[in-house]
């Protein structure tokens, strides 16, 4: 036996071993969820995943594979939360829009076995997963072309959610017809206003105007019901199967690159992940963000994004949203905190995650 298939075989008894010992850990999960249903405790523990990792990282002695296994018993623990979830039936993701929508889309591939449930707002969404009729939440962030989605940004402000993961998307818009229509047909095009933009110069070669509306999707659905050949939607291939339209137009976003950001909302705040984010005020006088920046150099985060908008009812001052990489432990946030607070009117911090990149 060559020693390739002999490793082989060694994998595959590792595997089979793992899996019953998964079988035995998953049924010690059920336990605790119906302890915890039984007793009003929430399925997420923060203060507990920190010191299971904490715990289970001293049995690893070799220093080369410990990050992969924090990494590995994070996402074992992420598992054993969405199957108690599953079980307490709250097992519900939220989105905007109907089916089809690219947050229904990245929905779908980070929560396969979840139940998605569509709202028509997004504050809608946020509001599902404040009150915990939704255990997460999905929504787009940013465009590489067109920049914020700033009121996904204010709410995020507004409501007392947390980022919990952060997800790039390419994103190829197409021009969806009724079956039988032509280019030449039509008169008006239906889309978000977001996907509009992406495609600016493809609709003024056509001369075609265009109509915002709240979501692809809804676009889509829309001028598949209307039956009408003189409308068009701007919306991704899945969504032309799924409401039975044609593609006249492929690929027509303006950028080769066009990625949209999605984040994922939770009720409470992840402990894992290689960046954070997180929402400040300052005073508004002379060099005080420049304060912050200087802080947070010091501290040695990398700062990927710095966003201003609008402080509600405070007349042209603004809240800063800021974006880190680091690894942001107990120990570490509470420094943070201690050493911004000194410089800052209010320090929120809105999530620790993980970035990840998934194709549609």
């Amino acid at each position: 036996m060559d020693s390739l298939q002999y490793l082989r075989d060694e994998i595959d008894s590792i595997d089979k071993q793992m899996s019953e010992l998964f079988c035995r850990r998953m049924n010690a999960v059920k336990q605790v969820a119906m302890y915890k249903k039984e007793n009003g405790i929430p399925v997420t523990d923060v203060a507990r995943e920190a010191s299971v990792i904490e715990k289970n990282s001293r049995y690893i002695d070799n220093s080369e594979i410990l990050g992969f296994y924090k990494e590995w018993i994070s996402d074992t623990m992420s598992l054993s939360k969405r199957y108690q979830q599953s079980l307490l039936k709250c097992n519900i993701v939220a989105y905007q829009g109907v089916e089809g929508a690219f947050s229904h889309i990245v929905l779908c591939r980070l929560f396969p076995q979840s139940s998605a449930k569509a709202f028509a707002t997004w504050e809608d969404v946020f509001s599902a997963v404040e009150n915990k009729t939704a255990s997460y939440g999905v929504l787009p962030f940013e465009n590489s072309q067109v920049g914020d989605v700033a009121e996904v940004l204010d709410l995020c402000f507004a409501h007392s959610c947390y980022i919990c993961g952060m997800v790039d998307l390419p994103v190829k818009q197409n021009l969806l017809c009724v079956k039988g229509a032509t280019i030449a047909d039509i008169k008006e095009v239906y889309s978000h206003p977001q996907a509009i933009s992406q495609c600016t110069r493809f609709l003024k070669s056509l001369g075609i105007s265009a109509v915002p509306m709240e979501n692809t999707a809804v676009s889509a659905k829309f001028v598949a019901e209307a039956a009408d050949k003189s409308k068009a939607a701007i919306a991704s291939e899945r969504t032309a199967e799924l409401y039975g339209l044609s593609v006249v137009a492929s690929d027509i976003n303006t950028s080769r690159t066009n990625t949209t950001r999605f984040i994922v909302i939770g009720a409470e705040p992840s402990t894992e992940g290689d960046r954070f984010s997180m929402l400040i005020t300052v005073d508004h006088v002379p060099g005080s963000l420049a304060r912050v920046i200087q802080e947070i150099a010091r501290m040695g985060y990398n700062m990927e994004s710095i966003k201003s908008r609008p402080l509600p009812d405070n007349l042209f001052e603004y809240y800063f949203y800021i974006e880190l990489v680091g690894n942001l432990t107990e120990n570490a946030e509470r420094e943070l905190r201690e050493n911004l607070s000194a410089i800052c009117r209010s320090v929120r911090i809105l999530g620790r995650y993980n970035k990840k990149h998934i194709e549609d």
